[in-house]
């Protein structure tokens, strides 16, 4: 993965932190929140971007005094420390927060906390080499654990007690802990890329045991997801391989893991620990190998950084190195020199015991003292006795694990065949319930169908009705009697040249009707053209008294507007024909066209006395229906409908009545018969 750099990274941690408050305010169910993601999300960069941590937690901490999340980071800060080889730095941290744990370690994200601590703890001891401290902190963590219930910190405590078991010698417990570790990956289905460090552990213990076919064994496990490996993950893998081919003087092989892992340390600045124990061990097998040159160059190198950070057991193993160096070089008064400095073997792994006590073998051979050279020997033969006795107690300890958990799976099986059964009949239940609702869903369906089928027999049976109308409508109003007499008025009046265009008109409007006879829609302007065709048409049988009106809002575009055929025309004539043609007096027809935001608002009044059921010439009202069922299916296939009303009002001030159609059309209105979805 490429490396972010320090802008970018803190960048993301400043725009977390604006999500932070909220997620510390609701308690554990916080966890859960997008400051957990945060904090799994540096605390996975730790290793491999230490100081990059560093830098986002301090931007984070003054957000968040003295909480649980505060000394979350302070654990978070030392970690990184801890790979930043500042050891003083992180143990200082580390006080502060077991400082806050220990106030109150009731509460279960403290127990949390303070297993955190605890663990870290551990691991500052180990790099020390106090491993009796080490797994006193483990041990601890674990109990904090536990109280927590989490699956994954138990497990990797787990491992880390392991660790420091194999490391005081108890190799027993070492190997019981990391099977224990393994039965607990298997309980929480861990995914096999994800249990490389157990197989590594598996495999340091198999080589503290001299059993290195077991040990090859569980290093190609963790092998195959070397890729997957942290830096300081791959680092443990390649060091302990190479340690493995050590043990068994395979020095070339040793020499190839080692390199790989300078390689690895030297690619990562942060890895300065790693890196000078790399050169430990460079430089051994560089001495083994006779290349004294290198083996010098290398130790002194990394005596100087462990001195830097007092790491005695470190430069004990250095400095057992370096007597043998001597010995190689001929020079016996440096290792006297180097063999008076380093005395005190407490909290000195057995291995480093072992190594030395064969050097000090080698020195006493050298000086001719046959007699200490024997006690070291003796020494020796004690240590392999002591490790022998281990692997009976671990086998012994492996039995009694694999009983345990025997018996544990046998539980588990037992269990969750009942839970097996539980679900099967869940199982019946919920397909029962599938086939009810997929009834019910068809028998749901296919009555939609069906009133969708008669929804659309009943539109084609109302536009039938609407045609047929339409056509009644136009031979009731163009009946032989009007067209008759129009034409003999006209005749006998034709030697008036300003009557002939009356006879223009009427057959223009004779044209226009039969041209509207299968339309839906026309233009407004069309429509406002028939109109006015028509009353010209009429004014001459209206009188003198007749004044016709209308009113065209200048925001209407009438080329631009549809409207049902007939809309207006009806209303018009339906004014003159019952209202106007027999009153006496003065007589006026008005038509208002007027823009309400997205609305058309048209209106048709007249002063003929209002609307009268009873009238003589009241007509069939077949008009009106052609309008209103228009209306009525256009109406079916739009969002928003044509609002229709007529109303009967006073017009004059003497009290005279009249008839007023209203109409509101949207001017998004569609006059297109599809079938509605």
């Amino acid at each position: 993965m490429e490396k972010l750099n320090v802008f970018l990274f803190l960048c993301i941690s400043f725009f977390m932190l604006s999500l932070l408050p909220g997620c510390l305010v609701r308690g554990t169910e916080g966890r859960h929140e997008p400051y957990a993601n945060l904090m799994a999300g540096l605390e996975s960069n730790t290793s491999e971007r230490p100081g990059e941590v560093c830098a986002a937690v301090d931007s984070l901490l003054p957000s968040v005094k003295d909480s649980v999340s505060y000394y979350s980071l302070l654990v978070l800060k030392a970690k990184s420390k801890l790979f930043l080889a500042e050891f003083d730095s992180s143990k200082v941290l580390l006080r502060m927060a077991g400082s806050f744990c220990s106030r109150d370690s009731s509460d279960a994200r403290v127990r949390d906390l303070y297993a955190n601590v605890y663990n870290m703890q551990g691991n500052l001891y180990g790099r020390f080499a106090v491993y009796d401290s080490a797994v006193w902190a483990f041990e601890k963590a674990y109990q904090c654990a536990s109280h927590a219930g989490a699956s994954e910190p138990l497990l990797n405590i787990s491992l880390n007690l392991a660790d420091a078991y194999i490391r005081t010698g108890r190799l027993d417990l070492g190997s019981y802990w990391y099977n224990y570790a393994l039965s607990m990956a298997d309980s929480i289905r861990m995914e096999e890329k994800k249990r490389f460090p157990i197989y590594y552990g598996l495999a340091q213990v198999n080589m503290e045991l001299r059993d290195f076919g077991t040990c090859d064994y569980y290093y190609d496990l963790a092998a195959a997801y070397f890729d997957e490996m942290q830096p300081y993950e791959k680092h443990v893998y390649l060091n302990n391989r190479g340690n493995s081919y050590y043990y068994r003087q395979d020095y070339p092989k040793a020499l190839e893991y080692f390199r790989r892992s300078l390689a690895l340390t030297n690619s990562h600045p942060e890895m300065e620990f790693e890196r000078n124990l790399t050169m430990v061990n460079l430089g051994e097998v560089f001495m083994l190998m006779n290349q004294t040159d290198s083996a010098s160059c290398y130790l002194d190198r990394c005596r100087r950084f462990f001195m830097e950070n007092k790491n005695l057991s470190a430069l004990y193993y250095i400095d057992t190195q370096m007597i043998e160096l001597a010995l190689k070089q001929g020079n016996t008064s440096r290792a006297r020199h180097l063999l008076s400095l380093t005395k005190d073997t407490e909290g000195v792994e057995l291995n480093m015991i072992r190594i030395r006590n064969r050097y000090l073998q080698h020195y006493f051979e050298a000086v001719g003292n046959w007699r200490n050279a024997y006690e070291y020997q003796k020494l020796n033969w004690e240590i392999d006795d002591s490790v022998r006795n281990e692997r009976i107690k671990m086998r012994s300890a492996e039995i009694a694990l694999k009983y345990k958990r025997d018996s544990t799976l046998m539980k588990q099986e037992l269990f969750i065949e009942q839970k097996e059964n539980q679900v099967l009949s869940l199982y019946q239940w919920l397909w029962g319930i599938i086939v009810g609702v997929l009834l019910l869903g068809c028998g749901a369906l296919a009555l939609v169908f069906h009133r969708k089928r008669q929804r659309e027999m009943e539109q084609t049976r109302l536009h039938t009705a609407i045609t047929s109308l339409r056509l009644e409508n136009i031979r009731n109003r163009i009946s032989p009697h009007f067209i008759f007499n129009l034409l003999n008025r006209e005749m006998n009046l034709r030697g008036d040249e300003s009557k002939n265009r009356n006879l223009m008109n009427l057959t223009k409007l004779l044209r226009r009707n039969l041209e509207l006879t299968d339309k839906l829609a026309v233009t407004l302007a069309d429509e406002l053209d028939f109109v006015n065709t028509y009353v010209a048409l009429e004014r001459s049988a209206l009188g003198s008294d007749f004044e016709f009106v209308q009113e065209v809002d200048s925001k209407i575009l009438p080329d631009k507007v549809l409207l049902p055929a007939m809309m207006l025309q009806i209303p018009v004539e339906n004014a003159i024909k019952h209202g106007l043609r027999m009153k006496e007096g003065k007589k006026w027809l008005k038509i208002s066209l007027k823009r309400r935001d997205d609305v058309i608002v048209m209106k048709v009044c007249d002063n003929g006395g209002g609307y009268r059921n009873r009238s003589a010439n009241r007509g069939t009202g077949t008009g009106m229906k052609v309008i209103t069922q228009t209306i009525q299916l256009l109406n079916f296939y739009n969002r928003r409908p044509i609002v229709m009303g007529i109303t009967n009002l006073q017009v004059d001030d003497d009290g005279t009545m009249g008839c007023e159609v209203k109409y509101e059309v949207p001017l998004d209105y569609s006059y297109t018969l599809k079938k509605m979805e």
